[in-house]
């Protein structure tokens, strides 16, 4: 194969003031072994230079000073725009240090980006983030002084008002797959989501730029063509990676998280088991989290598609399985993963025998087309009018995701959230909530500091909208926030009313907060 390279030779494909897309969805499909090799060139020549980076999702290890984003830390990169920043932690720094630029952009809007590329397109027109942060009016999504470019407008089609995104011109494409044949066909088979990779390559390669792929093996015969996720007429450049990880934070092959094994029942939640042991599956959560999950699940109706998001939703998740609900409902993750039991914390993105692996495109085509029954999502703040920050922290940089694409187009919102944090403590036996110490950090303000979910965006779409806390729950009214339960053990006044910093509306038939 001709195509065939060290990866120290494919990257010195990448020239100077290159824009690179890296497909990856956090631990899945990140093409690690390229980025390592570019931060040694840099450190040795000094070249790349003057790079831009994008990505739908973030791509390094979840470790402090990875080399994955050496490079960019240590000056080889003038921009990053990316729709999730989480496991990209030296990147976060340079870029709250205000050494780089950063843009943070709904993920399901990258994703587009990249596929309407593919197709000449150099600008995305969506009423995806219309009245968020990232609307220019707001203009939240320039992270740091230095970072002046307009990628969003204001602009009209068909009469309707939205937001256009400028679509960058890719020069470098950066791909993990599993094989390659001899010719320099791609496919995906063991990993656990292909993300945006045809896309990716598709737009890099009519630009007139190069398609790098990393893969384990290079097989000898000629590849069914329905096995093919990228055809050799798309690839500039293989390189082996005999011993890259399914996952970038895992060592060891699952088949059960690559659609290879489809356990059930028992069997799948020793799956569980065995891979939480090397990456855990859900965040630590206490009792009350447990309250909150609990809670949750009663708005779950057989048959429902459910979007299940990271944090606390991910308990959610976990009830399901326990409750054995697994096959009367279709869970999915926005990596574009539908059926199965989605994983939490650092496997964000990963599922245990989902029914389906698609395109994450293709994932929000139906997400952003209102094809979601109920989503289960965190939340940082909630204001008076019921808006929601759930992305930004002052001096933490974590990024959107997918959650201004699933809050602002599901049929009914669930946001999932302790009514404070940063030592809350209390317990919860089943049926009653005791809370014995509260948080430092309340999650009720008078104005959230990110605007991640417009109230005005969910009356336009008439969604329901809930926000459910270990203590209580409201509902959206167009008069504000509207308390509808509270649980046993719990003190209307001293543990909620007084605790949030504007009137609240109570229901004149408050309930008891149910659990089972």
């Amino acid at each position: 194969m001709n195509k065939l390279m060290s990866v120290d030779e494919a990257v010195k494909l990448i020239q100077d003031g290159d824009t690179i897309w890296i497909n990856a969805f956090a631990a899945c499909a990140s093409p690690v072994e390229l980025n390592k090799a570019i931060t040694r060139r840099f450190r040795e020549t000094g070249h790349p230079k003057h790079l831009s980076i994008y990505s739908s999702f973030s791509f390094s290890e979840w470790k402090d000073n990875s080399d994955v984003e050496g490079y960019i830390n240590e000056g080889a990169v003038d921009r990053c725009v990316l729709g999730f920043f989480g496991s990209l932690r030296s990147t976060c720094t340079a870029i709250m240090e205000n050494r780089i630029e950063g843009y943070n952009l709904p993920g399901g809007i990258m994703s587009h980006m990249i596929r309407a590329s593919a197709r000449g397109a150099s600008s995305l027109f969506s009423k995806i983030g219309l009245n968020l942060f990232v609307d220019p009016r707001i203009g939240q999504y320039k992270l740091n002084e230095r970072s002046k470019l307009d990628l969003v407008t204001l602009a009209e089609e068909n009469g309707e008002q939205g937001l256009l995104y400028k679509i960058p011109k890719v020069d470098v494409a950066l791909l993990k797959a599993s094989y390659a044949d001899e010719k320099g066909n791609i496919s995906f088979e063991n990993e656990c989501a292909s993300i945006d990779a045809l896309s990716v390559a598709q737009a890099t390669h009519r630009n007139g730029g190069k398609v790098i792929v990393q893969v384990v093996r290079v097989v000898n015969n000629h590849m069914s063509p329905r096995s093919v996720d990228i055809p050799a007429a798309l690839v500039d450049a293989v390189v082996r990676c005999p011993h890259q990880p399914q996952l970038t934070n895992v060592e060891g092959f699952y088949d059960f998280i690559c659609g290879k094994y489809v356990p059930s029942g028992n069997i799948l939640k020793a799956c569980r088991e065995e891979v939480r042991g090397v990456i855990g599956s859900t965040s630590k959560r206490g009792e009350l989290h447990k309250a909150i999950a609990k809670r949750a699940l009663r708005e779950i109706k057989k048959g429902m598609i459910i979007n299940i998001g990271i944090g606390i939703p991910e308990l959610i998740a976990e009830e399901v399985l326990e409750q054995n609900m697994l096959d009367d409902v279709h869970l999915s993750v926005e990596s574009g993963h539908t059926g199965g039991f989605p994983l939490g914390g650092q496997g964000f993105g990963v599922a245990i025998g989902p029914d389906s692996m698609l395109d994450m495109a293709r994932q929000f085509d139906f997400y952003e087309g209102g094809g979601l029954d109920l989503c289960f999502i965190g939340a940082l703040e909630v204001d008076k009018q019921g808006n929601v920050n759930g992305h930004y922290t002052k001096g933490k940089l974590s990024g959107i995701g997918g959650f201004a694409n699933i809050t602002q187009t599901t049929k009914k919102v669930v946001f999932c959230f302790t009514f404070t944090s940063k030592g809350l403590e209390g317990t919860f036996d089943g049926k009653s909530v005791h809370i014995t110490k509260e948080g430092s950090i309340r999650k009720f303000v008078d104005q959230v500091s990110g605007l991640s979910f417009n109230v005005q965006n969910a009356f336009a779409n008439d969604q329901e909208i809930m926000y459910v806390t270990e203590r209580c729950v409201f509902r959206l009214t167009r008069q504000g926030l509207l308390l509808t339960e509270i649980a046993d053990g719990v003190d209307l006044h001293r543990d909620v009313l007084d605790k949030i910093p504007f009137p609240v509306e109570v229901a004149e038939d408050l309930k008891t907060m149910e659990f089972e």
